[in-house]
C-alpha cells in the first residue's frame, strides 16, 4: 500500500481541481487529516455509529449500503479513487448513519475530522470556495441526473449509462453489488447483459 505522503499529495491535488488552496490553508488543513489503511471488507464507517469523519479515497474502493430488516443490502453508490466517501447527512445532523461504507477492495484513504472541516470553511475563503465548487460537480449535477435515471429509465437502459458513466468500476466490482445499485437482481442484470 502506498505511504501517507502520496496520499496526501492526491488529496491536496483533488480539491485544487476545484478551488486553488492557499499554502496555509492547505496546512491547516492537513492538521485535521489522518491516513488510514484499511483491507478488503473492512468497515470505513459503520450503520448505528454517529461518524466524526468523511474520507478521501487515495486507493482502493467503496460501496456505501444500507441493510432492511429482511437483510437485503441495496448499494447507493460506490467511491473509488479521488472521491469522498461518508456519511454526511449523520454528519451534518449529528446523528447515527443509517449507512455502511465497506472497503472492496484493500484501500488507503485521508480520513478527514469534520468539525474540524467545518471551523476551516469558516475563517478560509478558498476552502469556502471549494466546497461550494465540490458540492455544485458532485451533489447538485451528479444527483439530479440519477434521481432522473431511476425515476426514468428502464433496467437496461440504467446499466447501459452506469456502463458509460463507471467504465472502470465496471471490472472492479461484483455483478451483484452493480445490480443492487441499479435496483434490480442479479439474474436480471445478467439477462440484460445477454442482450447487450
Amino acid at each position: 500500500m502506498n505511504g501517507k505522503a502520496p496520499a496526501f499529495s492526491a488529496l491536496k491535488n483533488a480539491m485544487c481541481s476545484y478551488y486553488p488552496l492557499s499554502a496555509e490553508t492547505w496546512s491547516s488543513f492537513a492538521e485535521i487529516c489522518t491516513y488510514r489503511e484499511l483491507r478488503k471488507h473492512e468497515y470505513l464507517y459503520r450503520a448505528g455509529e454517529v461518524p466524526v469523519s468523511f474520507s478521501f479515497v487515495h486507493s482502493g474502493l467503496f460501496r456505501l449500503f444500507t441493510v432492511d430488516d429482511k437483510g437485503n443490502e441495496y448499494n447507493k453508490i460506490f467511491f473509488d479513487e479521488g472521491k469522498f466517501p461518508g456519511a454526511m447527512t449523520a454528519l451534518l445532523q449529528s446523528t447515527p448513519s443509517q449507512f455502511i461504507i465497506e472497503a472492496l477492495e484493500d484501500s488507503t484513504v485521508v480520513e478527514i475530522h469534520f468539525k474540524g472541516f467545518r471551523q476551516l470553511l469558516l475563517e478560509r475563503h478558498d476552502l469556502k470556495m471549494f466546497q461550494i465548487h465540490y458540492l455544485e460537480t458532485n451533489w447538485l449535477l451528479h444527483k439530479d441526473a440519477r434521481e432522473v435515471e431511476i425515476i426514468q429509465e428502464d433496467a437496461a437502459h440504467r446499466y447501459r449509462r452506469f456502463l458509460r458513466d463507471f467504465p472502470a468500476l465496471a471490472g472492479r466490482l461484483p455483478q451483484y453489488h452493480i445490480a443492487s445499485h441499479l435496483g434490480i437482481t442479479p439474474t436480471q442484470l445478467s439477462r440484460i447483459r445477454k442482450k447487450l
